[in-house]
Formats: structure tokens, sequence, C-alpha cells
């Protein structure tokens, strides 16, 4: 959002006009900057999020994949196991809470994958 330039260089840079009107046409009045804190976790939720639709929708035949593929694929923490042994770590029904809380104050983009809600809501687990 900066702009940049020889003229700037070493110098603190200027805002470009045209970022920051897009920025305040979408700000919402009163509201907050997010926490890093929940920036992690709206980033990381999103991540697990798509990981579960690609598995809803067939798209990986089964957790494991959805596991390695975020690990080698996209440098996923390979401690954590993957966002399918997350799941089963940080338990579906607090993944969906969470993410029904992000729906509500932010909206749609944070909506559970029906594969995680169902999960949620047998007490199954992703990794067997």
């Amino acid at each position: 959002i900066f702009l940049y330039g020889k003229s700037h260089k070493g110098s603190t840079r200027p805002v470009n006009p045209v970022a920051e009107a897009i920025i305040n046409r979408y700000r919402i009045p009163g509201q907050a900057a997010p926490s890093a804190e929940d920036v992690q976790w709206r980033t990381y939720l999103r991540s697990v999020n798509e990981a579960a639709l690609c598995l809803q929708e067939e798209i990986i035949a089964n957790p494991v994949d959805g596991n390695i593929g975020l690990i080698f694929g996209i440098g996923h923490c390979p401690q954590r196991g993957g966002p399918f042994q997350f799941l089963d770590t940080y338990g579906c029904q607090n993944f969906v809470d969470k993410m029904r809380h992000y729906e509500e104050t932010i909206g749609f983009r944070f909506e559970p994958a029906q594969i995680v809600m169902d999960y949620a809501k047998s007490g199954n687990k992703f990794m067997k």
C-alpha cells in the first residue's frame, strides 16, 4: 500500500492514495484491527476448512493425502501432522464453534465445511 520509487529510497514511504481510498471504502467504523493471534486463527482455520472441503468434494481421496499435501505442498508444520490431525486434536466441534464465531462477525467465508460439522456431530475422527 506504499508508493515505491527511487525518490523514496531510504526514507519513509508515503501511503498510496488509491490504496488508502480502497481501504477506507471497506473499513467498518468502530472496528478495531484484529490481534496477531486473531489473524493467525483466521488464516489457519480457512486453510484447514479448505482441506476439509477438498475431502468432502473428493478432490483428495482421504485425510492422509490432505495432510501430506499440505505438509509437502505449502509447508504446513509437519510436527502438527496436517490439517486433519489438527481437527482430531483440536476437536471438530471446537473448530465448528470457532468458525461459526468468525462467520457471525466476518462473514460467509468462515462457513465450516459440512464434513467437519458431520464429524463434530458424530464424534468421529479423521485419522483412524
